[in-house]
């Protein structure tokens, strides 16, 4: 789960650099901004969860700054997110924090209705752990001040890396489960305007 949030939050930050072009910071559209990740338990039952509040924005100069709030999780199970949220994400008012940089020219004469790929890196701070991410972004040119950016790829993120294995434990300890994946597929769709 924390993987997930690993990866919406990587895909937040690749899809800043669309963003160039002002002096004005670009921010996220939170009713159009989801992260969401899969999980498989039992070995064979594959469920699909997001995190729905999700807050970004890209300077002018490409530092990006976004924030997952964790107590927005979406298993489709009210006693999961619950459970989830007490355990694995250590409360209602945790968040997940990415920042990083990108570079501006890659998008900033991208035309309206026009795409690329570009690289992002930085950091996630997650439970007191920080990892450092790497991934590429699809970038789309909706408006003049409008970009739709997304994972290029599936993100496949470690529940060891982001320091979250023992909340899994307590999950699969609750749930009686024999095992839930420690590794997380995550996808990441953010709008940013300016």
């Amino acid at each position: 789960m924390k993987k997930l949030m690993t990866a919406a939050v990587a895909a937040m930050v690749l899809a800043a650099p669309a963003f160039a072009g002002g002096h004005a910071a670009w921010k996220s559209v939170g009713d159009e901004s989801l992260i969401a990740f899969g999980s498989v338990k039992k070995d064979v039952v594959g469920e699909v969860h997001t995190f729905s509040e999700v807050a970004g924005t890209v300077s002018d100069s490409g530092d990006v700054a976004i924030t997952i709030h964790l107590g927005s999780v979406e298993t489709n199970i009210d006693i999961r997110n619950e459970r989830m949220i007490e355990h694995v994400f250590k409360g209602m008012d945790a968040v997940a924090e990415l920042n990083g940089s990108v570079d501006m020219d890659d998008v900033s004469e991208l035309a309206v209705g026009a795409t690329t790929v570009t690289d992002f890196e930085g950091t996630l701070s997650l439970a007191g752990v920080t990892s450092d991410i790497e991934t590429e972004l699809f970038v789309a040119r909706l408006s003049e001040d409008r970009v739709l950016v997304t994972t290029s790829d599936i993100i496949m993120l470690s529940t060891a890396d982001i320091g979250v294995n023992a909340g899994v434990d307590k999950l699969m300890e609750l749930a009686k489960l024999p095992g839930i994946t420690r590794v997380s597929p995550a996808t990441v769709r953010m709008v940013f305007e300016k």
